[in-house]
C-alpha cells in the first residue's frame, strides 16, 4: 500500500486499517515463533505499513 492511497482514507478507515496490519503482525510473530513462517519479508512489509498509517494519521492530526 502507499501514502497516496492511505491520505485518501478518512480517520475510521485509517484506524482500522491499523487494526487489521497489527493483528496480522501478532499472527506473522507467531508463526514466526513456530517456525511456520516461510516468507520472513512479510514481516518487514507489515511493519512498513503500519509505520506508513501511524504516519498519516499524524499528519491528519496537526492538520487541524
Amino acid at each position: 500500500m502507499k501514502a497516496f492511497e492511505l491520505r485518501d482514507k478518512n480517520k475510521d478507515l485509517l484506524n482500522k486499517e491499523l487494526s487489521d496490519l497489527l493483528k496480522s503482525q501478532f499472527g506473522l510473530r507467531m508463526q514466526l515463533a513456530t517456525q511456520q513462517l516461510q516468507n520472513t519479508s512479510q514481516l518487514q512489509k507489515v511493519r512498513r505499513d503500519i509505520a506508513r498509517v501511524r504516519t498519516v494519521l499524524t499528519e491528519k492530526a496537526n492538520q487541524k
